[in-house]
């Protein structure tokens, strides 16, 4: 692919952080965000949506973040170069019917129907919308809501048949769904888990992945050692599997109205 291609989306960096710097005459722009760790540790996270953000203790500098950041820049350039090829070709889904769209991993083909009973339903290979409204925005709104439905119900289910691999729960978390650009899920310190309803699009491996990942907080809070241990007792390959879900995350947020 021609390079100059690849670099289109670091063309303007802050207007996707809030601070910046060059990694080989290419400009990065990155977000600090407070970290939870009490150690002068910096993690970075890269985005399939291209958004990169710093995670850093606020007792630390804007200098030292912003040196820590330069320190992983080749890294940081890979991992954008590699999110913008995957998402190079992919059109933005125009809610027709024809086009592709993904439940628990599996393609489905959108058929489209007029009909005063609005609903959606999978039928033999087909996602089927029947509305009564005509437009995008109308198919959009439908298919959000049963993604919700659907979400709601799998996460629930998946979440009790992965609880007693977490035996340092004790009881139930109670889950919530919410739309997010840069997550999959996240934990509070209360131990509430939160999981991006669009999640539902993946793979069952990659759902529960996530929600392991929330389970493992609920012990240890930051991306520590112990975590990191934590996960590999619960799902020993889930770095291969976390390395699929970002790499197809461009396919399974195509299309998804986020929030400003």
């Amino acid at each position: 692919m021609d390079q100059s291609l690849l670099i289109q989306p670091f063309v303007q960096p802050y207007e996707t952080g809030d601070y910046c710097f060059y990694y080989d005459r290419h400009p990065i722009g990155f977000s600090r965000v407070a970290s939870r760790s009490k150690r002068d540790i910096v993690q970075i996270k890269v985005h399939p949506t291209l958004e990169v953000e710093v995670l850093a203790p606020e007792s630390m500098s804007d200098e030292a973040v912003l040196e820590a950041a330069k320190r992983r820049g080749r890294w940081i350039f890979n991992q954008l170069k590699a999110f913008y090829e995957n998402q190079y070709y992919v059109t933005p889904l125009q809610y027709r019917s024809g086009e592709t769209h993904y439940y628990l991993g599996r393609q489905y083909q959108l058929k489209i129907y007029q009909d005063r009973n609005e609903r959606v339903r999978l039928m033999r290979g087909y996602l089927e919308v029947y509305t009564e409204k005509e437009g995008r925005d109308a198919i959009r709104s439908l298919l959000h809501t049963w993604y919700l439905e659907k979400a709601r119900d799998y996460f629930k289910r998946r979440l009790a048949v992965l609880l007693p691999k977490a035996n340092w729960v004790n009881e139930t978390p109670p889950i919530r769904l919410q739309t997010m650009k840069t997550q999959w899920g996240s934990c509070s310190k209360q131990g509430r888990l939160t999981f991006n309803p669009y999640l539902v699009k993946a793979p069952q491996e990659a759902i529960d992945y996530v929600i392991l990942h929330e389970l493992c907080h609920i012990a240890e809070y930051n991306h520590s050692e112990r975590f990191y241990q934590l996960m590999d007792s619960v799902m020993t390959y889930w770095r291969e599997v976390k390395q699929r879900l970002d790499n197809n995350a461009y396919k399974y947020l195509n299309g998804v109205k986020f929030q400003e």
